[in-house]
């Protein structure tokens, strides 16, 4: 077969069977042997970045390894964006990138697409000859797997032609727990553990697998539970759950923090939203474990610290306890959970004429939208606010696209999550900002590939991060305010159905679409830019 063939091939050895992408001269045979020779999926994007992001998402919420491919040149410089979003978030996920031919140095798309890669913290990988091209197609899929992040294989165009005999190639990644059975760090951890009085646990997403260990040693420990923001969702069906830990706590359940003596965090890496810069930490014994060894003390220094599978470590510490008949700290007995993850209301009247009040809005929604919804929030002044409203079913259920603080990311990882869950709707909530910059772009491929997808776009009319800074210091704001068009408008013209909030009677409307859509739906809620809640963070 030829080397296109080959390549198309490998990908279907390993059992990936959907591909984000956008073809140019380097990668069309490719995409389409993948899809009629393998039978699997091309998802054809609007813009080359957009391919990263869907893959980002369909690879974590799968439990695989994403895949995207872009052609050379301008296409991976259009990448840079979400590549460093998708290294950030270690998402094990492949790019599969053109390059322009070696024999041609003068094409105008020639560029050092290896250094280009390096500055994003992914990793690189160079398809070396056309005899090597299935070797080298899985040796990228075990780097992404073994390495946590994107690797981008760089694929020269003048292989694609070249005839081959196909070689299967599937390496194995080696990802075997483990955890700390012994030793001065596991008994200086266990003691400040069990010595504790008003302990917490914390977990990260790092902890995904080990929710019923962590559930079990917080009940014999007594302890509450909370999450970081990656992790929103992860105990929700537990009593003494009291949510997103840090500056996304509520009042209440921020001094419950403050009281406690010990934290014993999970699969965080502390990020300094999670620990308010290191006040909710102060006074405290802080116990981190993290399988990742870069990861501790990253952002805040531990008082001890395991590298250990969170799991076994968890299990590991109930044991020592049960050993020392060590009783619970009674901690949870102090706590009044509904009280401490309770926020105030909307105000329904608060907005002037021609907006909708955004807390009210959002609580409208939570509970209107379907229950098994798949939530993905972008970035912006809006987020905070939907972070700490509007629910997911669980902790696999939620992505935000906050690694790299960039806006217009959130659709494209909504794409994705769609095609990892296609028997569930996917909720995006994304400002006007965002939108406009990478939403506006994929919104129609939602449309092309007939998603379940509601999109509301919180519309200031602003890019409200600075508009917010401009009034904080007294100047005049209207540079970071824009006239822009009628979202819902926008919607419908994209082949979806808007949906207009302008006041309460509209929102009513808007919930009533929830329920008929049979396409992808926006909801535009305008919102008055000086009464937006600020950010929590």
């Amino acid at each position: 077969m030829y080397v296109y063939q080959s390549i198309a091939q490998s990908l279907a050895d390993h059992g990936l069977d959907t591909m984000f992408g956008l073809m140019g001269d380097a990668n069309l045979f490719m995409v389409d042997h993948f899809v009629r020779g393998a039978g699997a999926t091309f998802v054809p994007v609007a813009f080359e970045g957009s391919a990263v992001l869907m893959a980002l998402a369909h690879g974590r919420v799968a439990g695989k390894v994403g895949i995207a491919t872009v052609t050379h040149g301008p296409a991976l410089t259009n990448c840079i964006t979400a590549l460093t979003e998708a290294a950030r978030a270690h998402v094990p996920m492949v790019l599969l990138a053109g390059d322009t031919a070696v024999s041609n140095p003068h094409n105008l798309q020639n560029i050092d697409q290896r250094e280009t890669v390096k500055i994003t913290g992914a990793g690189f990988e160079q398809m070396r000859a056309p005899e090597t091209a299935s070797y080298d197609v899985a040796h990228a899929i075990f780097r992404a797997q073994v390495e946590k992040r994107p690797i981008v294989l760089n694929m020269p165009a003048d292989f694609m032609w070249q005839e081959v005999e196909h070689t299967r190639h599937v390496f194995p990644a080696f990802t075997a727990a483990s955890y700390v059975p012994e030793g001065d760090d596991l008994d200086q951890a266990v003691g400040m553990i069990a010595s504790a009085k008003r302990p917490i646990i914390l977990a990260g997403i790092g902890a995904k697998n080990a929710v019923p260990q962590i559930q079990a040693l917080a009940d014999r420990l007594e302890a509450p539970l909370a999450t970081t923001l990656k992790a929103k969702g992860m105990f929700n069906d537990h009593p003494y759950n009291i949510d997103i830990f840090g500056t996304l706590s509520t009042p209440a359940a921020y001094d419950a923090i403050g009281k406690a003596d010990c934290i014993v965090a999970f699969g965080t890496s502390l990020h300094h939203f999670t620990t308010d810069k290191g006040a909710l930490m102060k006074g405290k014994r802080v116990v981190q474990i993290n399988n990742t060894v870069t990861e501790i003390a990253k952002n805040y220094h531990p008082d001890a610290a395991l590298i250990a599978d969170a799991g076994l470590t968890a299990d590991n510490i109930v044991w020592w306890l049960n050993e020392a008949e060590i009783p619970g700290s009674g901690f949870t007995a102090e706590l009044d959970i509904a009280a401490l993850t309770a926020h105030p209301k909307g105000d329904p009247d608060k907005a002037k004429p021609g907006f909708v009040n955004f807390e009210y809005a959002l609580d409208r929604l939570e509970e209107a939208l379907p229950k098994d919804r798949f939530l993905t929030t972008d970035g912006g002044r809006f987020m905070t606010e939907v972070w700490c409203r509007v629910s997911c079913p669980n902790a696999e259920s939620f992505i935000a696209t906050t690694n790299f603080g960039s806006i217009g990311l959130g659709l494209q990882v909504a794409i994705g999550a769609g095609y990892a869950v296609p028997n569930r709707p996917v909720v995006l909530f994304t400002g006007d900002g965002g939108f406009m910059m990478g939403g506006i772009n994929e919104f129609n491929t939602a449309v092309r590939m007939k998603q379940d997808l509601i999109v509301i776009v919180a519309n200031d009319s602003a890019y409200g991060a600075e508009h917010i800074q401009f009034l904080d210091r007294k100047m005049d704001p209207g540079l970071s305010m824009f006239d822009w068009p009628s979202f819902a408008q926008v919607g419908t013209a994209l082949g979806g159905h808007g949906v207009l909030v302008e006041s309460n009677d509209d929102l009513d409307r808007a919930i009533a679409a929830i329920e008929t859509r049979d396409k992808p739906l926006l909801i535009e809620l305008r919102l008055d830019p000086n009464d937006v809640p600020r950010m929590r963070i």
